[in-house]
């Protein structure tokens, strides 16, 4: 009897510490929610900056994701705020971010503003001194999504790069990274520098555009070394493993958390013959090509916002849906690596654009050749290693 009441005890006790562990984890979780949604990017801590526009001509590189509050642009913002705004300079996009991947633009004047736009993309990307000419101070404000060969990443670089020419201060306002802190893939190889891959950095850097424009600065990898007079506006209340979920979609191609989610991964299929979903509403959420084998899972690309001529354009292509797949922690290659091993003709795959990507031509020869997937992470150890370390002097957030 006293047996029974002894194990019964413990039962009890074990489901009020099972039970109390749970509750604790959902505080937890809300926390972290709560947290999460407090955070103010750069241009919300504007009593930092405000001051330092005070009587000055300003340039400002901008695009649809500069917002105040989650609704007033930060254009807007400024123009209320008596700032006297000179130049609008806008990257790949537009500044309101309607353009399609690669797609030419024209300066033009901002219907709603009156403003001039200088587009900072193709021949023009840097920004020239006579574009600068009358300008005191320029900001800097857009939403990148952590990966190095989406193209804001380059604009950061180029245009402090001409600021630091020109003397002429520049203020990053922050904003976090959606994908946290994840450092992956391999690390550049200069020779195959381009505008989706400027640096020496892995594909996944880990860092937001407060840290990597210190980063630039800090390691002199602007242009002969030059160093610009930066300014960072930090976030508040971030912590880089915090949720954060984009109030604007960053560009036509990125609708949402899952296509941000899968980018760094789906990317690199840029430089093959398969499709990620361009011409569909589900963008860098799905791949496949009329090479691959037959599936359950198929897509027609069409015209759409975004995507005016999509690859594979009115054709039955074959592949995988990762609308549902989970959170990613790294660059995941097992789709790449199983495309390449089932299309119909392999010769046909890899395109030259793979090694802009890939910022290597070893990822291309490994794939080919049969390595695993094991042995190609293990061939980027040593260089992410030696990144972590030297990107560890100029992070902001714990």
């Amino acid at each position: 009897m006293e047996r029974n009441k002894q194990l019964k005890a413990e039962i009890i006790n074990h489901l009020s510490i099972h039970s109390m562990k749970k509750i604790t984890l959902i505080f937890l979780l809300i926390a972290t929610v709560s947290l999460a949604q407090n955070i103010k990017t750069g241009a919300e801590n504007f009593e930092k900056y405000l001051p330092l526009l005070k009587g000055k001509s300003v340039g400002i590189v901008t695009n649809q994701t500069s917002i105040v509050d989650q609704k007033t642009h930060l254009v807007d913002f400024l123009l209320s705020k008596n700032v006297k705004i000179k130049t609008i300079f806008a990257p790949e996009h537009g500044f309101r971010g309607t353009a399609d991947a690669g797609e030419h633009l024209n300066d033009e004047i901002d219907a709603k503003t009156g403003l001039q736009i200088v587009s900072l993309y193709g021949k023009n990307s840097k920004p020239k001194p006579e574009q600068l000419q009358g300008i005191d101070i320029v900001v800097f404000d857009i939403q990148d999504v952590g990966s190095r060969f989406y193209t804001f990443i380059s604009t950061l670089h180029v245009v402090m790069e001409a600021c630091a020419e020109n003397n002429i201060p520049i203020i990053v306002l922050d904003r976090p990274n959606p994908v946290g802190s994840i450092v992956d893939g391999p690390i550049l190889e200069k020779e195959f520098a381009s505008f989706v891959g400027m640096d020496a950095i892995p594909i996944l850097h880990g860092m937001t555009f407060g840290e990597y424009a210190k980063m630039l600065n800090g390691e002199k990898w602007l242009e002969n070394g030059v160093q610009c007079k930066l300014t960072v506006i930090e976030c508040k209340n971030y912590k880089r493993e915090m949720p954060y979920h984009l109030p604007v979609k960053p560009s036509p191609n990125l609708p949402n958390d899952q296509s941000i989610n899968l980018y760094a991964s789906l990317c690199l299929f840029e430089g093959t013959n398969v499709s990620m979903g361009r011409g569909t509403e589900t963008q860098f959420q799905i791949y496949g090509s009329p090479y691959l084998p037959k599936s359950d899972f198929v897509f027609t690309p069409k015209p759409n916002f975004g995507a005016k001529e999509p690859t594979y354009n009115g054709v039955l292509c074959y592949g995988e849906d990762l609308t549902q797949y989970p959170k990613l922690d790294k660059i995941e290659l097992k789709w790449l690596i199983k495309a390449y091993n089932t299309t119909s003709d392999k010769s046909r795959f890899f395109n030259k654009f793979f090694t802009r990507l890939a910022g290597t031509k070893k990822l291309q020869e490994q794939i080919e050749a049969g390595v695993s997937e094991e042995e190609i992470r293990n061939s980027w150890k040593e260089g992410l290693e030696n990144f972590k370390k030297m990107r560890a002097k100029y992070l902001i957030y714990k």
